[in-house]
């Protein structure tokens, strides 16, 4: 390939521009722009020539028309060493232009500000600069496309050492670019879906955007290969400890989850293993909520995930410290809390920059056959308002609260998914069985395995009791209330049923499975 002769630079971002244009004028690159590009070029005492000059046609429409002209697409699809094109380009005296430098007006940061109106997010699509990238990407045999300023680098190596790049570059380059582009399109497509037909309509085709947030080891397997994608870094900041892995992912993201439901109540610290809560409690302090949620089950928490709703204090970091742990996640870690806990190098310390809630209120999974499902996320609250009372007893004040506390967990839970709690603190758990008997009978097992007392005790349902003989099997085991969604045909026999054991029965007409 021959050397660099000329480049065309419209970029939004301007980190590391001028010091890429020096390296480029240094190598006899002459350098196009437009704009506020070319004016920092200018600004740093560097030749530069308008975009207009060079297609001797104006810039207009406010800048939506500058780029798309024969003489800018000319110089960069035509095929070098093609007779054919060589004599059309000479005849309409169209230049090679072998370097393309373009990032995009930033769609993506705009429509993320709130409230932001419909006029702002038309006028940053960009038009003009995936054309020039895409035309660039295709013809990358001979030219060099640029889309993101960390590229800028190696770039400027090859050009400095030989006055062009390689193609091997320039591929990468290219592949780099379509994946920018498609992307971009994504993004702007889901956003006017959304304006147009509402936040939560259904797309006419699923288009994601999603860049490369880290590659991973591996995946759920080490013969599975993986890596993470989205904006994962802008709600989580890694503090201390080994590379996150695949598993360590999937569990502490259901981790947030689940303690976001607590928010601003009373300390919490929820102990999670392969995605599901096997103890949450709450205290007076962290140090309280982690006895009670340790208590729940003190086998599973060794190499689980931790999840707090406050600042991890230097009390409940001790305990914690007592056992093996992947991940502790917390809004925030006190200064000597996060000394202590920087002892053990392996363990991955996690602040939560922002609430899972404050993300996309949509799920998407994939589940082979080439298809996806999507579905709104369940970010269902119930309250007290929300409760029917269906026995003829209703619940005291006790049953009420524990009621609400282990609502929140059940719907973490995998289904089927039974959960014995009292107000503060989850007492056995049960979940991902076959059937809602067999969760019952494990979560009854685990209680009993960590000495935990069912007496009093509320059972929570994450869907209905089909028949009776899940609730007989609670009241057997020491529950005197339940919290289900209700709606089964054998409704009216579980509640005869709950009566006649004299035990209080709410319906809070939403069901939460999660499989």
């Amino acid at each position: 390939m021959p050397r660099l002769q000329r480049a065309l630079l419209s970029v939004s971002d301007k980190t590391g521009l001028v010091p890429f244009a020096r390296t480029l004028v240094a190598a006899g690159v002459e350098l196009l722009s437009t704009g506020g590009t070319a004016q920092a070029i200018r600004d740093a005492g560097l030749p530069v020539r308008d975009i207009s000059e060079h297609t001797g046609f104006p810039e207009m429409l406010d800048g939506r028309v500058k780029t798309l002209h024969p003489r800018v697409h000319g110089g960069l699809l035509y095929l070098r060493g093609n007779p054919v094109h060589e004599a059309t380009v000479r005849e309409h005296g169209i230049l090679p232009i072998d370097l393309v430098v373009v990032n995009l007006y930033p769609f993506e940061a705009t429509v993320a500000k709130p409230g932001v109106h419909l006029h702002d997010a038309i006028e940053n699509i960009d038009i003009g600069g995936p054309s020039m990238l895409r035309s660039a990407a295709k013809n990358h045999d001979s030219v060099t496309v640029v889309v993101d300023p960390a590229d800028y680098a190696i770039v400027s190596e090859q050009v400095a050492a030989t006055g062009e790049t390689t193609l091997a570059l320039r591929r990468t380059l290219a592949a780099k670019v379509f994946a920018r582009t498609a992307a971009y399109d994504a993004a702007i497509a889901a956003h006017l879906t959304r304006e147009f037909s509402g936040p939560d309509a259904v797309l006419p085709a699923l288009a994601i955007s999603a860049p490369l947030a880290q590659p991973l080891r591996y995946g759920e397997n080490p013969h599975q290969k993986a890596a993470l994608y989205g904006r994962f870094h802008e709600y989580f900041q890694q503090l201390h400890g080994k590379e996150l892995s695949y598993n360590n992912i999937l569990d502490l993201t259901a981790a947030a989850a689940l303690i976001t439901e607590f928010h601003g109540q009373a300390p919490t610290l929820a102990i999670l293993k392969h995605t599901n809560p096997c103890g949450v409690g709450r205290g007076a302090d962290l140090h309280e909520a982690w006895q009670r949620a340790f208590a729940t089950d003190r086998q599973a928490p060794f190499g689980g995930i931790i999840a707090v709703n406050r600042p991890l204090d230097l009390a409940c970091a001790k305990a914690i410290a007592e056992i093996f742990s992947e991940v502790i996640i917390a809004p925030e870690f006190e200064a000597d809390a996060l000394e202590l806990l920087r002892q053990k190098k392996n363990l991955r310390l996690l602040r939560m920059l922002r609430s899972p809630v404050a993300a996309g209120s949509h799920d998407l999974r994939s589940v082979g056959a080439e298809s996806y499902l999507w579905q709104q996320r369940d970010l269902k609250v119930t309250t007290e308002a929300d409760l029917k009372v269906v026995t003829q007893r209703a619940p005291s004040p006790a049953e009420l609260e524990a009621m609400l506390f282990g609502w929140r967990v059940v719907k973490h839970l995998k289904s089927n998914a039974i959960l014995y709690c009292g107000a503060q603190a989850t007492l056995g758990v049960g979940a991902g069985q076959m059937s809602r008997v067999d969760s019952s009978r494990i979560a009854v097992w685990k209680a009993g395995e960590a000495g935990l007392d069912l007496k009093g005790s509320v059972v929570c349902s994450d869907a209905f009791f089909p028949f009776p003989d899940g609730l007989i099997a609670a009241a057997a085991a020491g529950a005197t209330a339940a919290i289900q969604p209700g709606g089964s045909v054998r409704d009216e026999e579980v509640i005869r049923a709950a009566n006649e054991r004299g035990m209080a029965m709410v319906f809070t007409g939403t069901r939460h499975f999660r499989h």
